[in-house]
C-alpha cells in the first residue's frame, strides 16, 4: 500500500486549474476522514520535484496559508487568481464556485 504522502500527492496533483481542495477533503477522498491535519503535514512536506499544485490546498473557509508555505499569502492568493479561483470581499476563496467537486 502506498505511503499516506504520496497517496496525499497523488490527489493534489488531480486538482485542476480554478479549483481547490480542502484538507479535510482529501482526508476523506483517502477514506482518512479525520486526518486533515497530517494532510498538511504532507503538504509541507511535499518535494519540490514533483510541482505539485499545493496552492491549490486550503482551509475549508476558503484561507491563505501561513506565511512559511509560499513565502506569504499574497503569493498564493496570486497564484490562485492568476488560474481564475475566485475571492470574496472578505479576502477568502468562494468555495461554493471554486471547490473541486471530484467525481
Amino acid at each position: 500500500m502506498k505511503d499516506f504522502y504520496e497517496r496525499v500527492y497523488d490527489i493534489v496533483a488531480k486538482i485542476p486549474k480554478g479549483k481547490v481542495a480542502t484538507y479535510g477533503q482529501i482526508a476523506c477522498m483517502m477514506g482518512e476522514p479525520r486526518s486533515a491535519r497530517i494532510v498538511g503535514w504532507a503538504m509541507k512536506a511535499s518535494p519540490g520535484h514533483l510541482n505539485l499544485p499545493c496552492y491549490r490546498v486550503v482551509n475549508k473557509q476558503g484561507e491563505m496559508a501561513p506565511s512559511y508555505a509560499f513565502g506569504s499569502p499574497e503569493i498564493q492568493r496570486d497564484i490562485l487568481l492568476s488560474e481564475g479561483v475566485i475571492f470574496k470581499e472578505n479576502g477568502c476563496i468562494d468555495m461554493e464556485r471554486c471547490l473541486w467537486k471530484n467525481n
